[in-house]
């Protein structure tokens, strides 16, 4: 894995020391074969991308149900520097220039299924934009991106997201609540 302690230990300095969430869950044969597309990555880079307001970007992928939105982003690239491929993950699926502020949190988790195993690590950071307009530039990857609240995401976004008893979704639930509690003043 190539996002490993040399990589993380200076995130850590730089943008804090992110709450650490564990996770074991069994998944379905779609959800291990999305979790596997890539057999080679085995991480997943998520950016609370928040403006001056405070809206949250939301993005919906193709494949997703039409109510179901997430925060966006996506995998750091064999040999990248990690800030600069969380940066770019932002613009390719919102089209917004992003710089990091806090890292929220790891997670350190295994997906099952039928015998197999999968350890995965999120990270989660809090990033700030100036910019308004949300326009992802790869359709193929994202359907849609949107402004929403805070609250929406630990709302009626993460009812409908329990609502589809999928184990990953369940996975991005404790992973947005855990960052949403980071975000509380004081923590």
């Amino acid at each position: 894995m190539h996002v490993d302690e040399v990589v993380l230990q200076p995130l850590r300095e730089r943008f804090g020391t992110p709450t650490v969430l564990t996770w074991d869950g069994t998944i379905t044969d779609e959800e291990w074969a999305v979790a596997t597309y890539n057999p080679s990555r085995t991480h997943d880079v998520t950016l609370f991308i928040l403006d001056p307001t405070w809206r949250i970007a939301l993005i919906r992928k193709p494949q997703f149900a039409e109510d179901v939105w997430r925060p966006p982003g996506g995998g750091i690239k064999p040999g990248e520097d990690f800030v600069a491929g969380a940066v770019r993950e932002a613009l390719e699926e919102t089209g917004l220039r992003v710089e990091l502020r806090r890292y929220l949190v790891a997670s350190e988790v295994l997906f099952r299924n039928a015998g197999r195993e999968l350890p995965w690590r999120t990270h989660v950071f809090l990033a700030e934009t100036e910019d308004e307009v949300l326009a992802p530039d790869d359709p193929d990857e994202i359907a849609a991106a949107r402004w929403g609240t805070l609250d929406e995401l630990g709302g009626p976004l993460r009812e409908r997201l329990l609502a589809t008893g999928r184990a990953l979704w369940r996975y991005r639930v404790a992973l947005h609540d855990a960052a949403l509690a980071r975000l509380v003043p004081g923590t």
